[in-house]
């Protein structure tokens, strides 16, 4: 993957996801993305199912966490 790959906005507000990135990220149709702004671009990013995120802070405890009254 390299940077050089683009795509145009269309007229209708829509824009292709190159190829090469789609096969590299290993994205389907149907993948809803979030839109990040960040400084003068955007960062897209794929938003997980929620059956991906199914046990990912197994075993994490919740005591010694700093909430709003910590901070100073």
């Amino acid at each position: 993957m390299t940077m050089n790959e683009t795509a145009t906005l269309s007229s209708k507000f829509q824009i292709s996801i190159p190829k090469a990135i789609r096969a590299a990220q290993h994205w389907e149709a149907g993948l809803t993305f979030a839109f990040i702004p960040k400084g003068t671009g955007v960062l897209l990013v794929p938003v997980p199912k929620r059956e991906t995120l199914a046990g990912i802070a197994k075993g994490a405890s919740p005591s010694d966490y700093r909430d709003r009254t910590d901070r100073t």
